[in-house]
């Protein structure tokens, strides 16, 4: 999520992030993922790619299978901070839910919902936005890549606010563990900051808190590198689609940055498009990325592109098959955003509720 940079903690020293459940499953999940509630999720302005996969959806499946209580916003709102209109916006959404039950999640266990279906979700935004700065938000190392990387000439409002909105995606359902990215970190830590601001402004007559404050979870999965050699993204169009047939996805590969030296090697720092690829394959067979280059050795690009076309179509075979068979009954994913969302409108109206009493305005 996907989720700044506060006056009391910033960036360089926010919060230790929880490890991967897999690398340590008795860190700072404790040894009860079953006690968490956590809140992940994506704005739906196209294809979920293998960054999203590797980086996050991997970690919401673990968790859910472990007990987690989990609950998957479709930002739909925030489609139009970077952007005039909100394209194709159902199909989106659809296609998402598509992802999502193909990788794993299953909509018993996992509240899906529209960002725009839960009004009291929203109604939060007003009083968190009176607990940030604009000095704050002007810092927000992530906006401004992400106004940087825009097609609009201007910043709008809804960029600026843009971590706000996420701190109420966040809050209302009292989420306490949130998977992101390492990018997406100083996002958290506005929510984090509202959640403690809050807490102190508006406490409960005994004294105790109303929010949590919510902890990043980080898969151990470093950020994964685009067909170009920049941050794999939806929108930069140098991403590999899960969605993609076999056919596609090796012509995605095949013109992705490499460099001349023929001798493949992992080494992120001095050759990163080429170890891209190799770490690439090495998610999908489940094995070092040393390993992986010392087998291509000498074979140059052209091999390293092959094993990594069959690697990635390999892990992805299965995947694409459930979504295969899923998509051809439209109708479940719309019931799945209907349930979720009435399950998620039960927890937002009691959160507004709470908020409204400890501030004073029943």
């Amino acid at each position: 999520m996907t989720t700044t940079v506060s006056a009391a903690v910033p960036a360089a020293q926010g919060p230790a992030p929880a490890p991967g459940l897999d690398p340590d499953p008795d860190g700072s999940t404790g040894r009860d993922p079953g006690a968490h509630r956590v809140l992940t999720g994506d704005r739906p302005t196209g294809p979920l790619h293998l960054g999203h996969y590797f980086g996050t959806l991997r970690n919401r499946v673990r968790l859910q299978r472990r007990g987690a209580e989990m609950f998957v916003v479709i930002a739909d709102y925030q489609v139009i901070t970077d952007r005039d209109t909100a394209d194709r916006l159902g199909e989106h959404t659809e296609n998402l839910v598509l992802d999502y039950l193909a990788t794993g999640l299953d909509p018993e266990r996992a509240t899906i919902f529209a960002h725009s279906a839960v009004p009291a979700l929203n109604q939060l935004l007003l009083p968190f936005l009176s607990l940030v700065s604009v000095a704050e938000l002007s810092r927000n190392p992530t906006v401004k890549d992400e106004i940087a990387h825009s097609d609009q000439s201007a910043v709008n409002g809804l960029m600026f606010t843009y971590p706000v909105h996420q701190a109420a995606d966040i809050l209302f359902c009292k989420a306490d563990l949130v998977p992101v990215g390492q990018d997406q970190l100083p996002h958290l830590e506005v929510a984090r900051t509202v959640a403690r601001r809050f807490n102190e402004r508006y406490p409960h007559a005994d004294g105790s808190a109303v929010f949590p404050t919510p902890r990043p979870l980080l898969s151990d999965t470093p950020l994964l590198l685009g067909t170009d050699g920049g941050k794999m993204s939806k929108s930069r169009g140098n991403a590999v689609p899960l969605s993609a047939d076999e056919d596609t996805t090796a012509r995605l590969i095949k013109g992705a940055r490499t460099d001349a030296d023929r001798r493949i090697t992992y080494d992120p720092v001095t050759r990163p498009g080429v170890s891209g690829l190799v770490l690439l394959a090495a998610l999908c067979r489940d094995r070092a990325p040393e390993e992986i280059a010392e087998e291509i050795g000498d074979g140059g690009a052209a091999a390293l592109k092959r094993t990594v076309t069959e690697a990635v179509n390999e892990h992805l075979r299965p995947i694409r098959a459930r979504r295969a068979a899923l998509a051809a009954d439209r109708g479940h994913l719309r019931q799945v955003l209907r349930d979720g969302a009435e399950r998620a409108n039960a927890v937002a109206d009691a959160t507004l509720d709470e908020v409204r009493t400890v501030m004073g305005s029943v």
